[in-house]
């Protein structure tokens, strides 16, 4: 018989219990969707290609410094195939991504066929960190991933159009620095000073504007951003097109006007031109997504400018108020993810006060909260732009200026860049282009 050792028995026991001790805790990790050092969670992301790059080689190494067991690999896929990839790996029987960014009006197309989980569940209620603080959002940005009551996304990337300003240009015009309170007579009125000769050679070599003129489907943003501002709609309370009226011809009218003080062959120009242009120092002033402003005012490798020379505020006031386009891109969770509650972690910490404020210091990237924008952020370069984009937000919201919510927005957005282009060749008129394009949108809403 072999002669029983307690003190070998005890040793055996509590390795035993701290085994069980680390396996449980493992096991509770992993049945929680977080991981373990051991046994890591591998999250897969498909999002712009524009930004992509930039958020695997810096946000994913300072999200893990947080959550270390979960590994983010994220896929960027150029803007014009995003959202028919992300459509058609989501309603897949074994879907590739457990996260979707989406752009401003794709959540409708996505959520509608089940693509989506709803991030206010129950379920994920259970996940979500008690500070996370939904009321802390604007109301304009957190809309976006907003559909029919459900919130199927956050914004993690927030965007609005901004009248960028060359206060230097404006300045050897004689044109007093434009302030929100601008009109767009009064712009419209200034326009033609700012095409100027700035170095006495005989030859204009400045224009007044560059923007979106191209047939592309952001170009109708322009016109329509306008068109609100003056309190036009792009549909009725019943869902039908309402941007053929007056406001919406006028609007349109303003937009092809801009082309007489834009520079020669801008019919052409779309966000890439307009930027070149403007960070060239080539027009007083550019209509364009405000996350271009650290490459245009701050960043020396990407600019000819200094930040002193510039400005961003919300576009001219229309008779209604100041305009403004919202361009969120939104985190949202495939529903078929295995990985749901990692997915939401990764989610939850891009958009939550800490992420806010790392995103903008580190990556220039707009911030959606309401705390972030009151706050003094940690680069002195960024306190004027969140003051401007709170403006925006407010316009927006109170303008309700963003892009049809539809599950075929993508569509109408097409249908309007056609027709929008047709008027800005002058092949129709203003109220033509409109008028087809509102009877065909029609159909497609249908």
């Amino acid at each position: 018989m072999v002669k029983f050792d307690a003190a070998i028995s005890r040793r055996a026991l509590m390795a035993a219990a701290s085994a069980l001790m680390i396996s449980g805790a493992a096991a509770y990790a992993q049945d929680n969707g977080l991981g373990t050092p051991d046994q890591p969670v591998e999250v897969r992301m498909i999002a712009n290609e524009a930004f992509a790059n930039q958020w695997q080689t810096l946000m994913v190494p300072e999200f893990n410094k947080y959550y270390p067991n979960i590994k983010v690999t994220i896929d960027g896929v150029p803007y014009v195939e995003l959202l028919a990839k992300s459509m058609l790996d989501a309603t897949g029987p074994s879907p590739t991504y457990d996260i979707i960014i989406a752009d401003d009006p794709w959540v409708p197309q996505l959520a509608e066929v089940g693509a989506l989980l709803d991030l206010k569940s129950a379920e994920v209620a259970g996940w979500t960190d008690a500070g996370y603080d939904w009321a802390d959002f604007n109301a304009a940005p957190l809309a976006a991933g907003e559909w029919k009551g459900a919130q199927y996304g956050v914004p993690l990337r927030s965007n609005m159009l901004m009248m960028f300003v060359n206060k230097a240009l404006y300045e050897k015009a004689g044109v007093p620095v434009p302030t929100p309170d601008l009109t767009w007579d009064q712009y419209l009125e200034q326009a033609p000073k700012l095409v100027q000769d700035t170095n006495g050679d005989g030859k204009v070599d400045a224009w007044a504007v560059d923007t979106y003129f191209v047939r592309e489907p952001l170009t109708p943003t322009i016109w329509q951003t306008i068109m609100n501002s003056n309190g036009g709609r792009l549909l009725d309370d019943n869902g039908k097109p309402a941007f053929n009226g007056e406001a919406g011809v006028a609007a349109l009218e303003t937009h092809k006007k801009l082309l007489e003080f834009a520079p020669t062959g801008a019919v052409s120009h779309g966000f890439s031109e307009s930027i070149q242009a403007f960070r060239q120092g080539l027009v007083a002033t550019m209509f364009n997504w405000g996350s271009v402003y650290k490459g245009s005012a701050i960043d020396a490798k990407t600019t000819t400018l200094k930040p002193e020379q510039v400005g961003m505020q919300v576009m001219p006031v229309g008779s209604t108020g100041a305009g403004a386009h919202r361009g969120i891109w939104s985190g949202t969770v495939s529903a078929k993810s295995e990985n749901q509650q990692a997915a939401w972690t990764v989610i939850q910490w891009l958009s939550s006060k800490e992420g806010e404020a790392w995103h903008a210091a580190n990556l220039g990237v707009f911030p959606a909260r309401k705390s972030t924008l009151a706050s003094t952020p940690a680069e002195p370069w960024l306190k004027p732009v969140f003051t401007a984009l709170q403006q925006a937000y407010d316009a927006a919201e109170k303008g309700q200026m963003w892009r049809i919510r539809h599950p075929r927005s993508d569509a109408a957005q097409q249908i309007l860049a056609d027709e929008i282009a047709r008027a800005m060749a002058g092949q129709v008129s203003a109220a033509e282009a409109l008028n087809v394009a509102a009877e065909k949108i029609e159909k497609v809403l249908d």
